[in-house]
């Protein structure tokens, strides 16, 4: 097999380009988009069909109606877009499928860029999903093949779940022969593909004997081993494992501990632990995110009447939040065996400045925002529900108009319960439009039919920014990259009954600002559509970089205070400078009220 250096996510992509998928679904989310994006530069070479969908649960519910028609397909997200998908995912694990349907749930311990740093091996035991744990790109790469076969055989869903580090590690990875696959592809009519209660309690006992069944096998895995022998039992999971064995070799305990490696963590492969069990008393469990394999064990050593002295999570051997990495592991590994480290001179690092994350220079939403908070006062008790997305930073000072986020979409009902709360307190929900198609539309009808006068402004850049430019409904091109009608935010809103909608551009400060008012003054559902591009999209070129005359500039610093563009800093004297990052984009010319800024071609 020819080796290719590979991230993770593109070994993943290569593996279902390999077991034969045809069709491929997904919905953007770091750390797991590189993976779509792989299979959609490839799909029209390898005759298979993919698509950016509006959200995850759409992602999921094609993705089952090609699966249920004998196809092998792959559907992507990150863990919170499991979320979204979890109604047809426990629904359409009763039913089964006929052909493999995988869904590569991409976790994201620390978080690095996520709400939340859940574990989704513990929602595919919830989902009675069988779920695979890869520790490298190579493995990653084999359990994506193996997961279309498993699916297949048990007519199951089964869920690839890669980790942060897992998904965009770099590796050599032998790449597998691509091979024709000759599928039939046609939806029967006549099977269990409704689910009625009667059907579902049936297909509940058949799924937990399949599980059942698929845990025996899981016990003989080549995923699944032990290696090494002595007088240390380390059990891991996932990347982990990797961090064992260089924490192990560190420490000079490599050839005297006994590795077990689980990457089948649901089903359980009790039998395989369960030997190993024999052998060790004395077992410790190192494992991202929650005690899963932790517990497992704990629960067959009852099971099976062994007495066990465990250490993990549940007694802080190893930290229970947080990306695990080489250090932590031998430091566990060292408290847990009494394997002192040896001290080393540590180097002394120079202390890093803190850097606040913030909008790129240009970017149009620091001008919605800062229009928003001109039209309701600086000192305003108006609540700004926010949303996923880089306008989440818009919470930074000195915009500071983010006060809430919590998912996708629920700016726009959150403003409406904290409305309902406390009736006469003004809210304006912000929003981008990937994330109003994502999930904001059943949120405006929901304003609309039980009549909340809603103000939502929507931050339209064109594109899903946030995780790498992906196309979306609204920007008429789909991921193959064929060109199509664009879905218009305006006559969306329209068909939900909104009747106030105004499109400005917010770098036409003035222009912005008075939308904003007149939808604060409007009685009903109001939308103002901040419309510019990101200034990172390559079609758009950015303009000269501003000039300050000094002359006419009177150092009083609003340039860079009112809206904290990365391009403008104040010089040690108190004057302003602009930096070669500038984007001309022309909103501190509005900002300045002495007029002492030009150019910056809008």
């Amino acid at each position: 097999m020819a080796k290719q250096l590979l991230l993770g996510n593109e070994a993943i992509a290569w593996g279902a380009i390999a077991a034969g998928v045809e069709v491929a679904t997904a919905y953007p989310g770091t750390p797991s988009t590189e993976i779509f994006t792989t299979l959609a530069a490839q799909a029209q070479r390898y005759g298979f069909y993919a698509e950016w969908c509006v959200n995850e649960k759409v992602a999921l519910e094609v993705a089952y109606g090609s699966a249920i028609s004998g196809a092998r397909t792959l559907v992507t997200m990150k863990q919170v877009g499991l979320n979204v998908a979890a109604d047809p995912l426990l629904s359409g694990t009763y039913l089964g499928v006929k052909g493999g349907l995988v869904l590569v749930v991409a976790d994201d311990p620390g978080p690095h860029s996520s709400q939340t740093e859940q574990d989704t091996r513990q929602f595919a035991s919830f989902a009675k999903v069988p779920v695979l744990d890869p520790s490298d790109p190579q493995e990653a790469m084999e359990m994506v093949i193996e997961a279309f076969n498993i699916s297949e055989k048990y007519h199951l869903p089964v869920i690839l779940r890669p980790t942060t580090r897992v998904c965009h590690v770099g590796q050599d990875v032998s790449l597998p022969e691509i091979m024709a696959r000759n599928s039939e592809v046609h939806f029967e009519k006549g099977g269990d593909w409704v689910i009625f209660p009667s059907v579902s309690l049936r297909k509940h006992g058949e799924l937990l004997e399949s599980l059942k069944t698929l845990g025996h096998e899981f016990s003989s895995s080549h995923f699944n081993h032990r290696e090494g022998q002595g007088e240390y039992a380390i059990a891991c999971s996932g990347v982990s494992y990797h961090y064992v064995k260089e924490a192990l070799n560190r420490l000079n305990l490599i050839d005297n501990t006994e590795i077990l490696k689980i990457s089948t963590p649901y089903p359980f492969p009790e039998e395989l632990v369960a030997q190993y069990l024999q052998k060790h008393e004395r077992l410790l469990v190192i494992e991202e995110q929650d005690p899963v394999l932790e517990d497992g064990i704990l629960r067959l050593a009852g099971k099976i009447d062994r007495h066990l002295q465990l250490s993990g999570k549940h007694d802080a051997m190893v930290p229970g939040t947080g990306e695990l990495n080489v250090d932590l592991v031998t430091k566990a590994i060292a408290n847990w065996s009494g394997k002192s480290l040896e001290s080393k001179p540590v180097p002394t690092k120079p202390e890093l400045p803190l850097r606040r994350p913030i909008l790129c220079a240009g970017c149009p939403h620091r001008a919605s925002f800062y229009a928003v908070r001109k039209a309701t006062g600086k000192k305003s008790d108006t609540v700004f529900t926010g949303d996923i997305g880089c306008y989440t930073l818009g919470m930074m000072p000195p915009l500071s108009a983010v006060d809430t986020c919590l998912c996708m979409g629920a700016a726009i009902t959150q403003a409406q319960g904290i409305g309902r709360a406390e009736p006469g307190r003004q809210t304006i929900a912000v929003l981008g439009d990937s994330t109003f198609f994502h999930s904001g539309i059943t949120g405006v009808i929901n304003a609309v039919y039980n009549q909340y006068p809603l103000t939502l402004v929507i931050l339209d850049n064109s594109t899903t920014a946030m995780t790498g430019f992906q196309p979306h409904p609204g920007t008429g091109q789909t991921a193959t990259g064929e060109t199509v009608a664009a879905i218009d935010l305006q006559k969306v809103l329209e068909g939900c009954g909104v009747r106030f909608i105004k499109s400005v551009d917010p770098i036409n400060l003035k222009e912005a600002v008075a939308a904003v008012k007149e939808a604060l003054a409007y009685d009903g559902p109001a939308v103002v559509i901040m419309k510019r591009a990101c200034i990172n999209l390559p079609e758009v070129k950015s303009s000269a970089p501003v000039v300050i005359d000094m002359e006419k500039c009177k150092d009083c610093g609003l340039c860079v205070t009112e809206i904290g563009c990365p391009a403008l800093v104040m010089e040690t004297e108190q004057k302003p400078q602009v930096l070669e990052s500038c984007a001309g984009c022309g909103l501190c010319i509005e900002v300045c009220p002495f007029e002492a800024i030009q150019g910056g071609d809008n």
